[in-house]
């Protein structure tokens, strides 16, 4: 007797070691993903659906296979019929502006970006993952990666090493370089609403806790970003969230961040001036517009032309760069100015109107718009609509769902960190659309 019960602990830590090797496995495709966008992409980023051909992307498309051949072999369910509807929808619009393009030959390349970007990897993630660990594991991958893209954010900074703004070498831009400026502030945003998520959860205290830390560390590299779409955004969501999470708790947590912010930017001086200047710009965006402001909305007065040219299907795929010049007035720039983070100067083209709902409607029209945002819109109720089944997964999907719908006012797809945001899709679909008992009741712990 005596053996048995020293014997059965030893068997339980055996079976849990075994459980935890088969997890990590079954999730390497996901996390390797994330890792591999720490690999510089050769080709810049790139609006629309330009920014192809990263070793991440590659990665992304192994995921795909490998999601694939276990379907096949009985080794993972089926999408049940409402996951494949509404991960589906977008393959309507798609196929049918690249049908209906001008030349659907050059349209091709953007079909293939968007089903990877909108259908393929999320499918995929949403396969993968199995239950509150498994995304557990991948939420915190992605908090993981955002911290180490926010320390080297916070380097350039400190040492001047980083993006040029206004005239200094100060932007952080992590890894990504000053040809993506918004790659490392997604990326830190990302992981901030994560941590604001679980932080705000009913999961274990230490979880909680190590969030809270996280959300403070994430915070300083999501400034010295200097993105004003990724403020905008991340404000609002983690607002959507810590309403959900109850209204009493909203009003502690906006006066502690408040406090928190006169002690950084104002006591401490971090990115004073400048964090005030970027600040102050969005509000006169109107009275007294700076170039980049004035291109974004030539590019989307332009976008709204192209659409009025052909309601229904838009221009085709990867046409917009083709009728901008068409379409666009004369205070649209050449492009926009880059320099800094290890590169020379560089003018970089605009390819985009930097607005995803305007870039899909000039593209793929009204239908494109409707399957595209249909899909998007069903992902945000469905997440939202299993809150009593675990706040802590509904705040951190419907987090990053909001996220990135309120940041596609300002972004569009293109460049490196574009095939995060399907991992990030892919993620908040499983919540969304997962089977009952695959996202019942429980708590987004530490990995």
């Amino acid at each position: 007797m005596a053996t048995a019960v020293t014997t059965a602990p030893v068997l339980a830590r055996g079976t849990d070691v075994r459980d935890r090797a088969r997890r990590a496995g079954a999730l390497a495709p996901v996390l390797a993903v994330i890792a591999l966008l720490l690999v510089p992409g050769g080709g810049g980023a790139q609006g629309g659906t330009g920014g192809t051909g990263t070793v991440a992307d590659a990665a992304s498309g192994l995921l795909v296979v490998v999601c694939l051949v276990r379907l096949l072999r009985g080794g993972a369910r089926p999408l049940t019929v409402t996951a494949a509807v509404v991960l589906g929808l977008p393959v309507v619009g798609v196929c049918l502006a690249a049908v209906t393009s001008h030349d659907p030959a050059s349209s091709l390349p953007g079909v293939a970006r968007y089903l990877q970007v909108f259908v393929l990897v999320p499918a995929a993630v949403l396969l993968t993952v199995r239950d509150r660990r498994d995304f557990a594991v991948v939420a915190w991958g992605l908090v993981a990666f955002a911290l180490f893209q926010g320390a080297v954010g916070v380097v350039q900074y400190l040492t001047g090493t980083g993006a040029s703004y206004q005239g200094e070498d100060v932007r952080a831009v992590g890894t990504f370089g000053a040809t993506d400026v918004m790659g490392m502030a997604t990326v830190v945003a990302y992981g901030l609403v994560v941590v604001t998520g679980i932080a705000l959860g009913s999961g274990a205290g230490r979880a909680r806790t190590a969030a809270l830390v996280c959300a403070g560390l994430l915070v300083v590299p999501l400034v010295l970003s200097f993105s004003r779409g990724a403020w905008i955004a991340t404000v609002l969501a983690c607002g959507l969230q810590l309403l959900l999470g109850g209204v009493r708790r909203a009003v502690r947590v906006t006066l502690v961040v408040g406090a928190l912010a006169v002690v950084l930017v104002g006591g401490l001086g971090i990115g004073s001036s400048m964090v005030e200047e970027r600040v102050t710009s969005i509000t006169r965006v109107t009275a007294a517009p700076d170039q980049s402001v004035t291109d974004r909305y030539t590019m989307w007065a332009a976008a709204g032309r192209m659409w009025r040219s052909e309601p229904l299907t838009g221009v085709g795929l990867k046409g917009f760069p083709h009728y901008r010049d068409s379409n666009a007035s004369v205070a649209l720039s050449s492009g926009s100015d880059t320099a800094g983070a290890g590169a020379g100067y560089q003018k970089q083209p605009l390819l985009s109107p930097h607005n995803m709902y305007l870039l899909v409607l000039s593209e793929q029209g009204l239908i494109g718009l409707l399957t595209l945002a249909g899909s998007w819109l069903a992902l945000l109720v469905g997440a939202l609509r299993r809150r009593r089944a675990g706040a802590d997964c509904a705040l951190v999907a419907g987090g990053l769902l909001a996220w990135q719908l309120i940041d596609f006012f300002y972004a569009d797809i293109g460049g490196p960190s574009t095939v995060l945001m399907s991992v990030v899709l892919g993620l908040a679909a499983w919540w969304a659309l997962a089977p009952e008992g695959a996202a019942g009741p429980g708590e987004v712990r530490g990995a």
